[in-house]
Order: C-alpha cells, then sequence, then structure tokens
C-alpha cells in the first residue's frame, strides 16, 4: 500500500466570463459578478483532524486566493501533495474532470491520489470514475472524517477503507457501501483556523456587518432535513442531525473572540439547534458577557421558534438570521416538502424583527408546476416585507434540480428536465420545463432583488444610520444587491 504524508484541501480557480464560482460550503452553486468566499467548513474539520493525525496538510483554496489557473497549477507542483482533495459540484464537475487529468499529467516525477468529494459525486459515484483518472470519490457528508480514515487506510493502519468510498481496481468499480453519518462530531478537534487561512473568508462575504468574520457549524446539519430540493439533505438527513455539545460550542465563540478578534459569527449549520440546545446556547453567550464582544447570526426555519426565543436570541447578540421562505404558493411550499404555511412566514419574519433582530430570506422562481402568476405573488410578497419593514434583506435563486436530490428524481419521472449537460445547472438558466419561459426566470429574480429597492425601506435603512460602520455595511450590501441583478441579467 501506499504511504501517503502530505495531504493538498484544494479548490482549484475556475476562470469563466461568468463570474467567480461560490463553491465552498455552498448548497447551491453560482457564478457571482461580486465575489463571496465563504468558509468551508466540513473540509476545514477534515484538514484539521488530518493535522491531528500527524499528516502534512497544505490548504489550497485558489478561488478565495484569487490565483490564475495557471498560478495554481505551478504551486501546485511546487507542493507535491500525495493526496490532491477536492470538493465538486454538479455545474462544475465537468471541469474538475479536466483538472484531475491536468494534475495526472502535470509532472512525470508526481503522481497524487486524486480525491473527489461533495454532493454531486454522492449522487454520481460511478460517473466521476468513469469519466475522469480520479482515484477515489468520497460519498456522504461527512467527509472529514472519511478522509481521514481514508488516508490511515492508505497508509495501511486500517484494513479497509471507511464506508462510504468509491474507487477503481483492475478496472473495475468498488465501494464499500453507504456513507456512516454516525460519527461522533465531539470526536473532531477545533478547525485549525491558521492551518485553513481564515482570513481569506473574513471579508468578502455579505452576511457579515462586523468585519472580520467567520463561520462556525453547530450541526450536521437540518434538524428538518427533508426538503426536497435541498442538495443537502441527501447529505444529512434530518434522521442523522447531530450537534456539537453546548459548552463546546460556547468555547469556541470564546476562543474566536479571545484567540482571532472575530466581530461576528455566523453559524452555517443547515438550521441552528432548537429546544433545550438554543436556550442553553444563549444562556451561556449571555452569562460569559460574549453578547457585548461578538455578533452572531444563524439559519432557522419559519415557524420553529416563540417570540420568547427570539427575544433570547437578541440578548445574546444574535443580529443576521436567515430564513429559508422559497414561495409564497402553499402547492409549491408542500411539493417541496417545507413542512411549513404560508401564513407562518409573515408571522415569523415578524416576530424575529420586533424582538429587533435582521431577518434574510431565501425565495426561489422557476418551479415546473408555478405559472406566472403563481411566480408573480412571491415577487409581490417579498416587496411588501420590505415596505413594511419586515425583512432586512434577501436571496433569490433560480430553481435547480441537482442530481442527489428528491426534486431531481420527481423532475426525471415526469420529464420536465430539457439538458443533462451539468455544465447548465449553474443557476444561469432554467434547467426544466416551466410555464415560466426563461427570460422570465431570469426577470422575476432580477425583480426579487430590485423588490429592496423599495423607497421607504431605504428611508428607514437611512435613518437607521447610528456609526460609521453601519454606513458601510449600507455601501456593502448596495454594492452586492446591484451585482446580484447583474448575475441574472
Amino acid at each position: 500500500m501506499r504511504k501517503v504524508k502530505k495531504i493538498s484541501i484544494s479548490y482549484p480557480p475556475l476562470k469563466s466570463q461568468k463570474g467567480v464560482p461560490l463553491l465552498s460550503q455552498n448548497r447551491q452553486f453560482q457564478w457571482f459578478n461580486n465575489p463571496t468566499y465563504i468558509y468551508p467548513m466540513v473540509p476545514s474539520y477534515a484538514a484539521s483532524l488530518l493535522k491531528q493525525r500527524e499528516y502534512e496538510v497544505f490548504w489550497d483554496d485558489g478561488i478565495a486566493q484569487e490565483l490564475k489557473y495557471e498560478e495554481w497549477l505551478e504551486r501546485i507542483k511546487h507542493e507535491r501533495p500525495d493526496v490532491v482533495a477536492m470538493e465538486t459540484k454538479t455545474p462544475v464537475v465537468k471541469r474538475h474532470w479536466k483538472i484531475i487529468e491536468d494534475i495526472k499529467t502535470a509532472d512525470k516525477k508526481w503522481n497524487p491520489i486524486v480525491i473527489l468529494f461533495g454532493d454531486h459525486v454522492t449522487a454520481l459515484p460511478e460517473e466521476s470514475l468513469e469519466n475522469s483518472p480520479v482515484d477515489f470519490v468520497i460519498t456522504g457528508g461527512d467527509y472529514d472524517f472519511v478522509l481521514a480514515d481514508l488516508c490511515d487506510y492508505l497508509n495501511g493502519s486500517q484494513k479497509f477503507p471507511p464506508k462510504g468510498v468509491w474507487w477503481r481496481e483492475n478496472n473495475i468499480l468498488k465501494n464499500t457501501g453507504k456513507p456512516d453519518l454516525t460519527h461522533d462530531l465531539n470526536q473532531l478537534p477545533f478547525i485549525d483556523r491558521r492551518l485553513t487561512k481564515w482570513q481569506l473568508y473574513a471579508y468578502k462575504n455579505g452576511n457579515y456587518k462586523y468585519l472580520p468574520g467567520t463561520y462556525t457549524m453547530a450541526g450536521r446539519d437540518c434538524w428538518w432535513g427533508r426538503c426536497t430540493f435541498c442538495s443537502w439533505a441527501a447529505l444529512y438527513p434530518g434522521s442523522t442531525y447531530r450537534t456539537f455539545p453546548v459548552q463546546r460550542q460556547v468555547e469556541e465563540v470564546g476562543k474566536l473572540i479571545t484567540d482571532f478578534k472575530v466581530r461576528e459569527i455566523f453559524d452555517d449549520s443547515g438550521c441552528f439547534p432548537k429546544g433545550e440546545w438554543l436556550h442553553e446556547f444563549c444562556e451561556s453567550i449571555i452569562r460569559k458577557g460574549y453578547n457585548k464582544k461578538v455578533c452572531l447570526g444563524c439559519n432557522m426555519r419559519v415557524g420553529a421558534l416563540s417570540q420568547e426565543e427570539w427575544n433570547l436570541m437578541k440578548k445574546a447578540n444574535f443580529r443576521f438570521i436567515l430564513i429559508g421562505l422559497e414561495s409564497v404558493i402553499q402547492e409549491t411550499l408542500d411539493r417541496l416538502n417545507k413542512g411549513i404555511l404560508v401564513s407562518q412566514i409573515e408571522e415569523t419574519v415578524k416576530m424575529a424583527k420586533k424582538a429587533g433582530l435582521e431577518p434574510h430570506i431565501t425565495t426561489m422562481v422557476g418551479y415546473p408546476w408555478e405559472t406566472y402568476e403563481d411566480a408573480e405573488k412571491t415577487i409581490n410578497f417579498a416587496r411588501y416585507l420590505f415596505e413594511k419593514g419586515y425583512i432586512d434583506s434577501l436571496q433569490a435563486t433560480i430553481v435547480v434540480p441537482y442530481p442527489n436530490t428528491k426534486l431531481f428524481k420527481e423532475a426525471k419521472q415526469n420529464n420536465w428536465l430539457t439538458t443533462f449537460d451539468w455544465d447548465d445547472y449553474d443557476m444561469k438558466q432554467s434547467v426544466w420545463k416551466s410555464p415560466v419561459s426563461n427570460d422570465d426566470v431570469l426577470k422575476f429574480t432580477q425583480g426579487l432583488y430590485k423588490a429592496a429597492l423599495d423607497p421607504r425601506f431605504i428611508i428607514r435603512k437611512i435613518v437607521s444610520i447610528r456609526k460609521p460602520e453601519d454606513v458601510k455595511f449600507l455601501f456593502r450590501a448596495a454594492k452586492k444587491l446591484f451585482a446580484h441583478i447583474m448575475d441574472f441579467k
């Protein structure tokens, strides 16, 4: 068995006229005109776990470091890692196949083992092995544990590859079965922020008002975990939801304040823990005085919390709350298995706003069963929420049925899909039949962002300015807003 000592976790640059790829730690891939770099939490845990097991780790995010592809290739050749591990997603998997070929032929004296992981290869592991010289494919969401165990296997310290791994042997594809989603998160070390170059992701991120900011991930991934459109619901079904212990999470917040002077933390669990966990976390943050030193944010579901719980989160100094709305058509919410009622949406954002928080909603257009009038209702509702001051920002996207989702299976069964060219699944156009034309889908997506240009909303924002930092944040937000409008031109 070949020995491996140096492991690279790599995000090769992806040159395109479409913009900068939003790839890492992202449930829906997009090209952005105004770059946003999101801290890749699970790969960062992988790097930290590998270092704990005494491997040499090279953190290689050529996208966030804004390298040209040629510069990146020369650098990886110079570093000569024994293993190159890459996260991939549907719209860029074909590009990654070509990059793997480049890596394999870059230097005859250097023949690294290449590993792919992520939601696309979890759905279609055989595809990448058949279309590229990749050596291993890791399926499932716990690829931090699995990557470390796979390296141990390659070094001979484990007899068998971990569960969820695919590879090629004598031109025959082999695998170790379904991925294991029972790993104990508490066995992971704290993320080594210096190793994973946390500063790359601390400034160019629209979720942060106070800089520098960073991410945590209290749970894997969403305690609902059933939405048919979510590419991560297949990686982490709700039945496998796990969290770190509360006190460990509080300790990490303290370390980020003390060691890195972080001023804002966004937790990117698909949905932040609720119930006793949430109460204990907020009370601990308040008791330790961390609420006076750092601002917090998280994802939360419609209808999940009471007014008292929103108030408690505000007391703990939560600010930015991301809430998935998706549509205001009840049939759509039911078909997506959102588990919510339209009537709960306004109630939820009103409660969050009443507590003094800053709600951010996510919306989508282009469903194959929604009419033009249905899409207009979602646009008008978003505009109404801005007019009333119930939300502070939104994210608008085109519905994309990724291969690992239940929505993709439904689309295949109903013959809705217009293409199986994965390059087209990049949210620059609709990829399935819909009563709403592709041009109108783009127009509606722009319309959702333009809803934030309501004069009453803008006036309220200007009146709310209290300090120079508020001005800087509004300037950054306006710049990103207009860039998003151009993203869907």
